[in-house]
């Protein structure tokens, strides 16, 4: 018990003073991530509310896929990205593996699902006569794309956050993608598997430490979003 009480009081120590390797690693996985949702995000939401706004056959099957792809692990992400980036693979030649692009790419193909399932999910179960009024008010598609975000924005920032969530604690795609290189592709998550592996486990701790404080975080940013829906 006193080991670990000195590897707490330790980590903290690490965070509070601004350890330079600890805090490179909290800002490279956050950029990494950050990154990710800004992307899929400019790409999947309108793509999401265009979808809702669209009947087409294959739609059930459309939300069975999406709710099927939330759920494959991120290490088969990983294992599929790493043979298309790697030398032999079709994208070889973009030189992306063991780069923190190649990580963001991971993270995206990782969050598109959630966040087309949580635009189309919340587009469907709204106000069912935005989209007719919209529709007799002869608004084309790009103007219903934008007062359907304007409407439905909390539940949309809650489908951010929920991919964000999602992304920044991932580690199968990081570690194979990004080889988990020092000051280049070392994020939170892959680093606490080095350092643990090491016997670090003080620096471990620290990261683990600010990976639990920003999960507090999301889910008191989930939680409000929630009491403002109500």
């Amino acid at each position: 018990m006193d080991y670990f009480l000195q590897s707490v009081f330790a980590a903290y120590k690490l965070l509070v003073e601004f350890d330079a390797d600890v805090w490179f690693i909290i800002w490279t996985s956050l950029k990494i991530t950050l990154t990710a949702i800004v992307v899929s995000s400019s790409f999947a939401i309108p793509l999401g509310i265009w979808l809702a706004l669209h009947q087409f056959p294959g739609k059930r099957l459309l939300h069975n896929t999406l709710n099927a792809l939330m759920a494959v692990p991120t290490v088969m992400i990983g294992l599929i990205l790493y043979g298309l980036f790697s030398r032999q693979g079709a994208l070889g030649w973009l030189g992306l593996l063991y780069t923190p692009a190649a990580i963001v790419a991971g993270q995206i193909v990782l969050v598109l699902p959630i966040l087309l399932s949580v635009t189309l999910s919340a587009v469907e179960s709204g106000d069912g006569q935005l989209i007719p009024t919209l529709k007799s008010l002869g608004a084309t598609t790009m103007q219903q794309v934008r007062l359907i975000i304007q409407e439905l924005n909390l539940l949309i920032v809650a489908g951010i956050v929920l991919a964000f969530s999602r992304a920044i604690g991932e580690v199968g795609a990081a570690m194979m993608l990004g080889g988990n290189i020092a000051g280049l592709t070392r994020t939170m998550t892959t680093a606490i598997a080095l350092e643990t592996g090491k016997g670090e486990f003080e620096r471990g701790l620290a990261l683990g430490m600010m990976l639990l404080l920003i999960a507090f975080l999301l889910n008191g940013v989930l939680q409000w979003l929630q009491n403002r829906q109500r």
